[in-house]
């Protein structure tokens, strides 16, 4: 449902900041502008834009006859001198993009609407994990989606997140090692299996980019920052200027994997010891969590779950993750000083006690700023990362170029 407008007034031109252009096309200027102040009027989309008032409204009216925007005359304000503005905001109804994460226990396909909610979603376990039977199985379950909601929605596109050397210009997966996957082209097979535009890319980079679109700290998002994504693989993204960052074939991030981590024994995919990803992964905390009897079954949900209930031994062994993390994020912060950085980390985003760990880890480490704990930041999506992150590829897209969205074109 479209979000009420009444409780609030229009964004007055008044508000707003005067912005430098960026380099996103002018529809995807006007749509930006939208998202973040709307209900917003022409005049005042002119104004943030920094585009003439006969150029915004001719984006305008593109944009409402593609779905994508709509009026609002209930949030104007009372009438005053000359013509009525009536502010805009963006169509929520109508209009959907499916995200689907590729994560190594399962999949999660989801829809979201343009403000990056999530209308839906599920989860489910892989059976056979080579390529072939994983994308067979995804295309069905966004077909399914499809099915449900297509009448409603029309669907504008497919993202794919997933972890490892993601190369989003050429939608591969180059090396998802704990996957055993290999130079997979995963857009070319779900765009020809599920008939939608597809795009594809890392954990980190997807969520920097749902962060700037709709997180708690998207402007500082958008300036400068950096995305630390910690699971059962751990990856990076950084962004400047409103730009995430891609490198030579996507590979910008990926090597924080493997970090060199003190006292760590465990042997990582790469066939070394002592890299991050092998001392924090979700794998390798399960597996000492069952070896120590504190979960009954292979799931890291489960040992947060015994740590937010009070078992110590659950918390202590998340406690020394996110200080292997904050040394992560120490390194980050003096490599990049960025304004903001975003951990995804089960046990910081849940537990109050492993955030403060992890800040006050980072803290202690990092050599210039003395503002580290106040930077680092806990994800805008916990509960539904996973969901939001294919969801966010897809949007990134809509909202950088939005009028090569086909308003004809609907689920089938």
């Amino acid at each position: 449902m479209n979000r009420p407008v009444d409780a609030r007034r229009a964004t007055r031109r008044g508000d707003l900041p005067l912005t430098a252009r960026k380099s996103w096309d002018s529809a995807g200027a006007v749509l930006r502008a939208i998202l973040d102040h709307g209900p917003i009027a022409r005049s005042s989309i002119a104004r943030v834009t920094r585009l003439s008032a006969a150029a915004v409204s001719g984006v305008v009216t593109s944009l409402v006859d593609r779905g994508l925007v709509r009026e609002v005359p209930e949030a104007a304000g009372p009438p005053g001198v000359g013509r009525p503005h009536v502010p805009l905001d963006i169509q929520t109804d109508g209009v959907a993009v499916v995200g689907a994460h590729v994560a190594v226990p399962g999949t999660t396909v989801a829809l979201l609407d343009l403000r990056g909610r999530v209308i839906a979603q599920r989860r489910d376990a892989h059976g056979p994990r080579d390529p072939a039977s994983v994308l067979a199985a995804l295309a069905s379950r966004v077909a399914a989606f499809r099915q449900e909601y297509g009448g409603e929605r029309r669907i504008l596109g497919l993202g794919i997140a997933t972890g490892g050397w993601v190369d989003a210009a050429n939608g591969a997966v180059v090396e998802h090692s704990l996957l055993g996957w290999r130079d997979i082209q995963v857009g070319e097979v779900l765009a020809r299996a599920t008939g939608l535009p597809a795009q594809v890319d890392s954990n980190s980079r997807a969520l920097l980019k749902a962060e700037q679109l709709f997180g708690a700290a998207a402007r500082q998002a958008r300036e400068s920052g950096v995305h630390l994504f910690v699971g059962n693989v751990v990856d990076v993204a950084f962004a400047a200027g409103g730009t995430v960052h891609q490198g030579l074939r996507s590979a910008a991030g990926g090597a924080v994997a493997h970090l060199p981590v003190d006292g760590c024994v465990e042997v990582c995919a790469c066939g070394r010891t002592g890299c991050l990803q092998a001392a924090v992964s979700d794998q390798t905390l399960v597996r000492r969590a069952l070896a120590d009897g504190l979960i009954d079954r292979p799931d890291f949900r489960a040992l947060v779950d015994a740590a937010a209930s009070g078992q110590v031994r659950a918390a202590a062994m998340l406690e020394r993750r996110a200080r292997l993390v904050g040394r992560a994020a120490a390194l980050l912060l003096d490599l990049f000083d960025p304004e903001v950085l975003v951990v995804v980390e089960a046990g910081a985003n849940r537990l109050p006690g492993c955030l403060a760990t992890l800040r006050a880890e980072a803290a202690a480490r990092i050599c210039r700023r003395a503002d580290a704990a106040s930077v680092i930041r806990t994800t805008s999506f916990a509960g539904n990362v996973l969901a939001v992150a294919g969801g966010a590829i897809a949007l990134d897209r809509v909202y950088a170029a939005p009028s090569t969205w086909d308003p004809q074109r609907r689920a089938s």
